[in-house]
């Protein structure tokens, strides 16, 4: 049995499902979301986002974050895998269909 999370992004209300071993921003696009992104290395901090409920783990030692963000929920998708179901504040998320 595969496991998987369910996150959903708002205010969007985009619902994504992660399978086990993939990031946050790689599930979003397989999903058919996009959420800002560039580097896909945790240092540009372009698809930085809020958690509001849920933990995420960082795939990496120390992403682009400060310790201050990191306490107030803030995490880079592009190295984040979650370890509960979550929800993600991310105004600028949208279906890739979308303009």
């Amino acid at each position: 049995m595969t496991l998987h999370r369910r996150v959903l992004v708002v205010p969007a209300g985009l619902a994504i499902v992660v399978p086990a071993g993939l990031t946050l921003l790689a599930a979003a696009l397989a999903a058919g979301v996009r959420l800002p992104s560039s580097c896909r290395n945790g240092t540009c901090r372009e698809c930085r986002c809020r958690v509001l409920e849920g933990e995420v783990r960082h795939t990496i030692a120390w992403p682009g974050l400060d310790a201050d963000e990191r306490r107030d929920g803030w995490v880079l998708p592009c190295v984040a895998e979650p370890l509960t179901d979550l929800v993600l504040e991310q105004p600028r998320a949208a279906r890739v269909d979308s303009p």
